[in-house]
């Protein structure tokens, strides 16, 4: 833009960085055909890469509705919750300790979305979930399913020293939009058992193979361990997944993932995790603090967000 002062000055916003000598004075005197091809130029390079698409994604352990949790009671922390899921206004997103009576308020509060899963207690209703939530009309559900955390996956049950049974759910959707085709994983390992979380992480990759293939893939959840342990490490140097922390290009992450309804409570471990296969880029990580009524949090951990680009499917 000029600076209005009849002296001729251009002035150029600092975020447009080299583009801005295509809309120097001189831009101007040129013939419209070639005013029209260098504004592309600019308004495609703005953009971002030819032909990326963005997806929004997270991971959120929303504490189960636990009756002693007086102050921290589910049918206060809903709304929040909620709230902050519409705002960040997430394309899919994975859930943990959800459950069935959770899972119904979530569904009602988040119109748009649709999801999968089932309890890990009896594979139907019972228990937690780890429930995929996806906006239905971006996406078509192709297949889901759910394995258990054990020696013996496909039916109800607890593995090696776990405390609890646990569970991971997936999807394979198809972005509406570009075709682009994809599976989402969301888990929870369990929280006492060491082997259990070891082995859910051979399991889990083995799996991930075995479902996607050389399908993009997407693993969310909460491994109740942060960056620095074995199991952390199995998915993220296995090379086929990576934590999306270690490969955003811009990170927010004032705060570990863990709160224990205690915000000022601080920590660098994350033990809620984003993992990715190559097929993305990660544009932006961050970990979401939002408290509400003086400091609460909407649950005792913090959502991890982020935004993955793929490339639109050839046609």
């Amino acid at each position: 833009m000029f600076n209005g002062s009849g002296g001729g000055q251009y002035l150029c916003p600092a975020r447009w960085g080299p583009y801005c000598r295509l809309l120097s004075p001189c831009f101007f005197r040129l013939p419209m055909f070639k005013k029209v091809f260098l504004a592309a130029l600019v308004l495609c390079a703005l953009a971002g890469p030819l032909g990326a698409q963005t997806l929004k994604l997270a991971t959120y352990n929303i504490r189960y509705d636990n009756k002693q949790d007086t102050a921290n009671a589910w049918h206060k922390r809903l709304p929040y919750l909620a709230g902050l899921i519409k705002f960040q206004d997430f394309d899919l997103f994975g859930t943990q300790e959800v459950l069935r009576n959770q899972l119904q308020d979530l569904a009602g509060a988040l119109p748009g979305y649709g999801h999968v899963g089932v309890g890990r207690d009896d594979g139907k209703e019972a228990g937690e979930y780890s429930a995929i939530f996806y906006k239905t009309a971006k996406f078509e559900l192709l297949k889901q399913g759910t394995f258990w955390l054990s020696p013996t996956p496909a039916v109800v049950s607890k593995g090696w020293d776990a405390a609890l049974p646990r569970i991971c759910t997936w999807g394979q959707f198809r972005d509406r939009g570009t075709g682009f085709v994809f599976y989402f994983f969301n888990t929870h390992f369990d929280h006492i058992g060491v082997v259990a979380r070891r082995e859910s992480a051979k399991l889990i990759l083995a799996r991930v193979q075995a479902l996607a293939g050389a399908t993009p893939a997407i693993l969310s959840g909460d491994f109740n361990v942060d960056q620095r342990d074995e199991s952390y490490a199995l998915i993220n140097a296995s090379g086929r997944l990576k934590d999306a922390y270690a490969t955003a290009a811009l990170v927010y992450a004032p705060n570990g993932t863990f709160n224990d309804f205690n915000s000022r409570a601080k920590s660098d471990a994350r033990i809620d995790h984003i993992f990715l296969s190559p097929a993305f880029t990660v544009a932006r990580y961050g970990i979401l603090t939002d408290t509400y009524g003086g400091g609460k949090t909407p649950s005792d951990h913090y959502p991890v967000a982020i935004e993955a680009r793929y490339a639109r499917p050839k046609k």
